[in-house]
């Protein structure tokens, strides 16, 4: 693990708030284009539709679809379990749902995090009930040890601590989304 000093120059305006890099700019990119590069093979003859779950997972689906060489579709869904806080309410919420129908396609969720699972498990659910063909997950960050629900994820980008993170999309407050690496955050709400 680096020092915020150590990774993102221009990240100084943050640097009270940010611990250690958990994962740093060339890591995530490298990642996402393997990520990018597994899924092509997978789903080679029948792009999937990527659902993008706002607000956390903007730049890794940005990056990611990107990085697929299918002419994949997308949309987004916006839930909230988190609030202000930094751990998960537990009580899930649609703030805006798909435009999109989903009977008969093939769906691929892009998280940001899973933490407790609930949210995703969740989700699951209700995008299940749609009756797509397939409908897997990809998340960038897997929190090991905090799953309150069993997940078969089938697409992880990286396993972290259970440490509260911030940076490339994910957020404290709306904060810090725009950093192009992963920090622990240190900061007070």
């Amino acid at each position: 693990m680096n020092s915020p000093a150590d990774a993102a120059v221009d990240a100084h305006w943050a640097a009270h708030d940010l611990g250690e890099v958990v994962v740093s700019a060339s890591d995530l990119a490298q990642r996402v284009s393997e990520l990018g590069a597994q899924i092509t093979r997978d789903y080679a003859g029948r792009p999937p539709l990527l659902v993008g779950v706002l607000k956390g997972a903007v730049n890794f689906m940005s990056d990611l679809m990107r990085a697929i060489e299918l002419p994949v579709e997308v949309d987004f869904m916006a839930v909230s379990s988190y609030g202000a806080a930094t751990k998960t309410s537990g009580v899930v919420r649609i703030v805006k749902d798909l435009d999109v129908d989903l009977v008969g396609r093939d769906v691929l969720v892009i998280e940001d995090v899973v933490d407790s699972g609930l949210t995703l498990n969740y989700l699951r659910q209700y995008l299940g009930a749609r009756e797509p063909r397939s409908l897997e997950v990809c998340t960038l960050l897997l929190k090991e040890g905090e799953q309150r629900v069993e997940q078969d994820l089938r697409y992880v980008g990286f396993s972290i601590g259970p440490s509260f993170v911030v940076g490339y999309g994910l957020d404290v407050a709306e904060r810090y989304r725009n950093l192009d690496a992963i920090y622990t955050y240190v900061g007070a709400i």
